[in-house]
């Protein structure tokens, strides 16, 4: 052991936990243990007050509109403490309904919900829902980042915002533009779940040297038999970028 932690908050895993979001604090963890560093988790509940002052590692997951209503309440209240943590270079994940809090505001059936306003974007919704596979080319990873979408919400980023990826395959942010998700600075934000994690590990890798360089001063994550996940991740990909499977 390194002695080297990373501390990772998951916020409110008992809501937001729709599309197995458990998976990706999974590989955060093993990718850590495997080489000798150390994980840290906090699963923080919805009676908890959260402290982001000692997080290295943020990841807020998806869930259904009542969930994510009653999530975006208690994060508003943390509004400041969150924003000084992103301000400072903290790392945070949010995918699907976590992803929308993250904007402005965001659509609830005809009503307006405030977000956190931590990224220049808004969600408003469309028909029909943007379901099926999605794959994705980011120079966060090395390969395709995969997986699955399925979101009413049409996502429209500021000018000055960079999405995380441009669609190979799939619908993305808001079905027209040809974009994923967000990502600025260490925030990333992305509709893409099943987990997300599991059969990208060039995401999750680039999470973890990003809050390693935060918190030591040097990322350099030692190499892995990456296989596997690379196998499941190729899979996928050729299938869905040979034309295979249709949109």
């Amino acid at each position: 052991m390194s002695g080297k932690s990373v501390r990772i908050a998951h916020l409110y895993p008992e809501l937001l936990n729709l599309y197995g979001d458990s998976g990706n604090i999974i590989t955060l963890a093993k990718r850590l243990e495997w080489r000798g560093l150390i994980p840290e988790i906090a699963e923080v509940s919805i009676d908890d007050t959260p402290s982001f002052k000692e997080v290295d590692l943020v990841f807020i997951g998806g869930g259904s509109d009542r969930e994510q209503r009653i999530v975006c309440e208690k994060l508003l209240a943390q509004k400041a403490e969150l924003a000084a943590y992103v301000a400072d270079g903290g790392v945070l994940l949010a995918v699907c309904g976590g992803y929308q809090l993250l904007g402005h505001s965001y659509l609830m059936g005809d009503e307006k919900v405030e977000g956190l306003g931590l990224v220049d974007f808004y969600t408003d919704r469309g028909d029909p829902r943007l379901i099926g596979n999605i794959a994705i080319e980011s120079d966060l990873s090395p390969q395709p980042i995969v997986g699955y979408e399925n979101h009413g919400g049409r996502t429209h980023l500021g000018a000055g915002v960079r999405p995380l990826g441009r669609v190979l395959f799939g619908h993305g942010n808001d079905g027209t533009t040809g974009y994923e998700g967000c990502w600025q600075d260490n925030v990333v934000g992305t509709y893409i779940h099943g987990p997300l994690l599991p059969k990208n590990p060039g995401v999750a890798d680039a999470l973890l040297s990003a809050a390693l360089e935060r918190r030591y001063g040097d990322g350099t994550l030692e190499p892995l038999d990456d296989s596997v996940e690379l196998a499941a991740n190729q899979v996928m990909a050729d299938r869905l970028l040979s034309g295979e499977e249709k949109e």
